[in-house]
């Protein structure tokens, strides 16, 4: 089959070995996968992972034990679990510590016409929800993964760290549940877009500290320094940003000033798909180009200019 594969470089195959799903798997033709921060930074070695990266997607099963899922549209969940440990049985198949991460731990992603997923990872996506806004329900579940983290209220002052794909998405997922958030970021020219779409931005000199709640979405190893700087006391700090380069912390600060530090990571699809599905949050103007599957090196290169939201490639 086709794919983007990944061994200390980013190449492209028309001869990759077809994925054979296990037990408890179906078979997914990948129709549409999306390109984000996590996998430019599996490119800089993060993870050092080998293989096809990708687990932003949209497809159609082809092959499945499952009657109810044959030939449907779906996206679906990166986690796969193993089913058995005492972190699965507790309903923490997130946590698993046997688990795959689609294209991202143990298991090949979405950069290939075909992928496997268990059955239970799997949601049928509603007709009314196109490929391009059903693309971003990962990042999108992962935004709405601080929902189910901490209670959040309109009267606080929110700054999201970082104007990327990912700081956008989280701005837009806490607009649409009647938040104030402000993007704080370094490009003029990406603030400007996120403006254009009714969202609340600063340049990042412009932030004075002081702020309730601050989410790292920047994707660098600064990031927590630098939102450690904006929260206040007794404040709290949300982490979305993985990077492949360590950062050098003086973990002081959060203990005089009592900081609350959340690691944020993936999140449950369900409520995502729910909310593209109503039209609360739609992601497709975050999309800045799209790409051929034969033409994902050049789409990586295109997803790390500035100023490039979500650079999406066309499988099938």
């Amino acid at each position: 089959m086709r794919a983007l594969t990944l061994n200390r470089s980013l190449d492209f195959k028309r001869d990759y070995p077809e994925p054979s799903p296990g037990p408890g798997e179906s078979l997914v033709r990948v129709r549409m996968a999306g390109i984000c921060g996590t996998d430019l930074e599996l490119v800089q070695g993060y993870m050092t992972f080998q293989g096809v990266p990708g687990h932003e997607f949209v497809g159609e099963v082809v092959e499945t034990d499952r009657r109810d899922l044959a030939g449907k549209r779906v996206v679906g969940e990166i986690n796969a679990s193993c089913r058995e440990c005492e972190w699965c049985a507790a309903g923490f198949g997130r946590h698993c510590p046997r688990r795959t991460v689609l294209g991202i731990l143990g298991r090949d992603g979405a950069f290939a016409e075909y992928l496997c997923l268990p059955d239970e990872n799997l949601l049928e996506v509603p007709a009314s929800v196109p490929d391009e806004a059903a693309v971003f329900t990962e990042p999108l579940a992962a935004a709405y993964e601080i929902f189910d983290q901490v209670s959040l209220r309109n009267d606080q002052k929110i700054v999201v760290l970082g104007d990327g794909r990912l700081g956008a998405i989280v701005a837009m997922a806490l607009a649409a549940e009647g938040l104030k958030p402000v993007i704080a970021g370094h490009h003029r020219d990406k603030l400007a877009r996120l403006e254009a779409l009714g969202l609340t931005t600063r340049m990042e000199v412009d932030i004075a500290p002081g702020a309730d709640v601050v989410v790292d979405c920047t994707g660098s190893a600064a990031g927590f320094r630098r939102a450690l700087e904006l929260v206040k006391p007794r404040g709290t700090l949300i982490l979305k940003s993985t990077a492949a380069g360590a950062a050098k912390l003086n973990l002081a600060p959060i203990v005089v000033n009592e900081i609350t530090v959340i690691g944020s990571r993936c999140g449950r699809f369900a409520p995502a798909l729910a909310t593209l599905t109503i039209g609360k949050v739609d992601p497709r103007p975050l999309i800045s180009a799209v790409f051929p599957l034969e033409d994902g090196v050049a789409a990586f290169a295109c997803a790390a200019e500035s100023p490039n939201f979500k650079v999406l490639l066309r499988v099938s």
